[in-house]
């Protein structure tokens, strides 16, 4: 090697670690100065369009037309965040419904810190005890007889968890979905995904998967009857208790039960993702509760781990989860339910519990959907409905672009929201469980005043 290549490698070291050194002298920060933040901005924006994907900075509504972020997220706390020039927002993304007990619960981060200090991370070959106790809290708190957890990092890493045990409890490969669903990216959840322009560059997905109306319960009917006769049974329907990314859509009355009751009839299992709906946001601990309806399996993920650390579990019933004993390395994950997710999971579900968290979400929820339902009146040329349960609510607009404008107008007046993955033309709110009604009217009086100023 020439002198000069090892002069530039060692310049180029150098770089980079006093790079390092910046980064996380800013990390250390309590609070930036402007030219901290003039910096952060500025590294924001280049490394996004050099080095992450370029298609953020068009799709983020946070872009200005100069092609600076208006917002660079910094720090949070409650049911807020604030951007690296300190302007505060109310955050009614939440996420995508992480934040169910809102940003950084003491609790949360209270466990998360006092397990850092002792053990981060387990070897993988002792056993660990918050798995364990995590496990027995899930079996005491979830509906009905399910018991045995296998724990994930993610929404889609539960839901391929609860395809692949669906298919070694029954050896069966069919699936059956609904339209409008969102069950993840990766492979197997994008089977079950419904929207095909995120299915298409990546077909074939996986086989076996079918795709019926949400809450068109003969369309359902005929479609096992279909299967059964064909030699294709059905080995689970999975489905999101309320849609999520599909608008916040709600079932038919009595709609979930019936499909138990052909899951009974037909021995198929039942599914539900209840990634988003988990944890309370419903005004129930799980929308499975709210329609008295048991799963055989449940997802749970998003706001299980407290909005503090990546956490995702799948509760089984033992029938179900048993065909895993023989050999507990058929199905396995290095992060999965590590001792820190387990606590901040732990503190999480002791917070929602103790604050009574899903019952105020029923209570504001419904003070949050019939303020935004009065401030709406005189735009229906301009808001199709507004919907929801507990604090998952959706409003639909009669095009993309109003909804477009909305959340736009509400994110310039310090107010996060968002559309959904699947249907664009409504936008969701799903802010911390623990929103104040102060925070909710300031929210409608800012929903209120943009309506007035759109044109159609």
């Amino acid at each position: 090697m020439s002198i000069n290549l090892k002069n530039e490698l060692k310049s180029e070291e150098k770089n980079v670690t006093e790079y390092i050194n910046k980064v996380l002298s800013l990390i250390e920060k309590e609070t930036v100065t402007e030219e901290d933040a003039a910096w952060i901005t500025k590294e924001t924006v280049d490394g996004f369009r050099e080095h992450v994907n370029p298609g953020f900075l068009a799709y983020r509504k946070t872009v200005t037309e100069g092609g600076q972020f208006a917002s660079v997220e910094w720090s949070d706390s409650g049911s807020c965040f604030k951007d690296v020039n300190g302007k505060e927002y109310i955050d009614c993304l939440g996420g995508f419904g992480i934040y169910n007990v809102g940003h950084r619960h003491p609790k949360v981060i209270k466990a998360v810190t006092d397990q850092l200090k002792r053990q981060a991370l387990h070897s993988q070959d002792l056993l660990d005890p918050l798995r364990a106790m995590l496990a027995k809290i899930l079996a005491d708190i979830t509906p009905g007889d399910l018991k045995y957890s296998f724990f994930t990092n993610s929404g889609t890493e539960s839901v391929e968890a609860a395809l692949k045990l669906a298919k070694m409890y029954s050896e069966r490969s069919t699936f059956i979905s609904t339209t409008r669903a969102f069950h993840g990216k990766s492979l197997g959840s994008l089977s079950g995904t419904a929207k095909g322009m995120f299915r298409k560059p990546f077909l074939p997905l996986i086989p076996g998967f079918r795709h019926v109306p949400f809450g068109d319960i003969d369309m359902m009917r005929k479609t096992f009857e279909t299967c059964s006769l064909v030699g294709e049974d059905v080995a689970a329907v999975i489905l999101e208790p309320i849609q999520g990314e599909g608008g916040i859509i709600l079932p038919p009355p009595n709609y979930l039960k019936e499909v138990r009751e052909l899951c009974d009839e037909y021995g198929a299992l039942l599914i539900f993702d209840e990634v988003q709906t988990g944890m309370g946001r419903t005004g129930k601990m799980f929308a499975a509760d709210l329609y008295e309806v048991v799963p055989d399996i449940i997802c749970l993920a998003k706001a299980f781990g407290g909005g503090v650390m990546p956490a995702g579990a799948v509760v089984a019933k033992e029938e179900v989860f048993k065909s895993w004993f023989p050999n507990p390395f058929m199905h396995t994950t290095t992060f999965g339910g590590n001792p820190l997710a387990c606590a901040a999971a732990i503190a999480t579900i002791s917070v929602l519990l103790e604050e009574k968290l899903p019952e105020r979400a029923e209570v504001v929820g419904a003070y949050f959907l019939d303020q935004l339902k009065e401030a709406a009146k005189g735009h229906e040329d301009k808001v199709l409905e507004i919907r929801g349960q507990g604090l998952m609510i959706g409003i639909e607009f009669h095009q993309d672009e109003i909804g477009y404008e909305v959340s736009k107008g509400m994110f310039d007046k310090g107010i996060l929201v968002a559309g959904t993955l699947i249907n664009s033309k409504t936008i969701r709110i799903e802010p911390s469980l623990k929103i104040s009604y102060e925070e909710v009217d300031t929210v409608v009086s800012a929903f209120k005043e943009i309506l007035s100023t759109i044109e159609v």
